[in-house]
């Protein structure tokens, strides 16, 4: 571990960030939500999602704490409760409820706005990028027990790399999908759903004894 960058956290905090972000998971309905469109527009969508996410998670990383201090949430309730919905979503990967669900809103979204090809705010920069669960998970990585500012940087740094992938995962939807294939995404999407269960599990552990004792 150097003074600036932690290894550990870092692998820790890619894992995790990895797991719910899901660029192999966000990737087919980013090429759903722009079928058709031209390649600069579909250029433009995949920078303008992640970037609206970027932002939202950045900001998030900085000011999170102080907007839990001032609605009186402790980092114990958000453990219990970050850990409870991130469960929840890796049972939903698990069963493949979570890729149906965000089907689903990908055509309830094309069947409801008039103009559906600026799908960059909603849903791909949110919720699908910048979900609760992204947040919850950003906030309990920066401020773990154990996290120092070399901590921080690495979460920030991995943060900026699970993005970068998201982008590039969006810039190459339509080849990536049919490389992959739906078996391959389907055994990777309940891996990673296992994982996600399991780390959820240890947040609410964590709170638990946090709190209690």
């Amino acid at each position: 571990m150097s003074a600036w960058f932690d290894m550990a956290v870092f692998a820790s905090a890619f894992a995790t960030l990895f797991v719910i972000i899901d660029p192999p998971g966000c990737a087919p309905i980013f090429a759903t939500l722009t079928q058709g469109t031209s390649k600069a527009h579909r250029r433009a969508m995949a920078y303008k999602s992640v970037g609206v996410a970027a932002i939202i998670l950045f900001g998030f990383a900085f000011v999170g704490e102080w907007l839990f201090g001032k609605l009186g949430i402790s980092l114990d309730a958000l453990r219990i409760a970050g850990g409870v919905m991130l469960f929840i979503i890796g049972l939903n990967m698990v069963f493949e409820k979570r890729t149906e669900k965000r089907e689903d809103r990908a055509e309830d979204l094309l069947e409801d706005i008039g103009d559906p090809e600026d799908i960059s705010v909603f849903p791909m920069g949110i919720p699908m990028i910048a979900g609760p669960g992204t947040m919850a998970s950003l906030l309990l990585l920066m401020k773990g027990d154990d996290v120092g500012p070399a901590g921080e940087i690495s979460v920030l740094v991995a943060l900026l790399t699970v993005l970068l992938i998201t982008l590039v995962s969006f810039l190459l939807a339509g080849g990536l999908i049919k490389l992959m294939g739906k078996t391959f995404t389907n055994v990777l999407t309940r891996v990673l759903g296992v994982l996600l269960a399991t780390l959820a599990a240890q947040f609410v552990l964590d709170g638990i004894q946090g709190a209690l004792f």
